[in-house]
């Protein structure tokens, strides 16, 4: 899953971009202080992180770079909103086809494996995913995101068991998309084996729940 540029509305009261480009050059420029900024988290993690080392590294003025995003955390904000954004693409793409159990099985386990794949491969998804508990701005966005991938699941499921009550479905995938969150900080604090087994066992148990009659 590769990030992309964000599309979410910001949550009410959040910092934002304060220029939205309008030209190619404009635009090339928030797309490259948006990755001088992941690698620069990346390398040192967001805390350490000062407007002046992504305005220098950008090759930009800090005046120019404060023409983009007001503080820090609007270009942390920003990009939480472009990774969530790309990820919903795939989510959306991976769960269209599903109409069996199998299907289902299938496309949620390997929507879960590549989840926790990106996050021990990009540090600063890993950097903004543990700075959602302290950020209510961040935490609006994955919840925002887990509401939304959450329908999306509840949709599959929906589709595998027409039968099924359509409002708990929806309760019952927001949950286990929610608790999906959860799970990646906690084996995120384990070493990789041990992880690895709490993300299967939160599988297992997320299936059973979804395909329980």
């Amino acid at each position: 899953m590769k990030p992309s540029t964000p599309v979410l509305t910001p949550p009410a009261g959040a910092p934002e971009a304060r220029r939205q480009p309008q030209q190619r050059r404009s635009r090339e420029r928030l797309d490259r202080i948006l990755a001088v900024a992941a690698e620069l988290i990346g390398e040192k993690g967001s805390d350490q992180v000062k407007m002046s080392e992504i305005a220098e590294r950008a090759r930009l003025s800090i005046g120019s770079l404060y023409q983009y995003f007001p503080d820090k955390r609007a270009i942390l904000r920003t990009l939480a909103e472009g990774y969530a954004a790309e990820s919903r693409r795939c989510i959306d793409e991976a769960l269209a086809g599903v109409g069996d159990r199998k299907g289902l099985e299938a496309a949620f386990s390997a929507l879960v494996d590549q989840y926790y794949e990106l996050m021990l491969s990009k540090p600063v998804i890993r950097d903004i995913a543990a700075g959602m508990r302290s950020d209510k701005d961040l935490m609006a966005i994955e919840l925002a995101e887990s509401k939304t991938c959450g329908a999306l699941l509840a949709a599959a499921i929906r589709r595998v068991l027409p039968r099924a009550d359509a409002k708990e479905v929806g309760v019952q995938a927001f949950l286990i998309w929610q608790l999906g969150e959860e799970t990646m900080r906690l084996a995120l604090q384990h070493r990789r084996g041990e992880g690895a087994r709490l993300v299967e066992a939160y599988k297992r148990m997320s299936l059973r729940a979804m395909l329980e009659p």
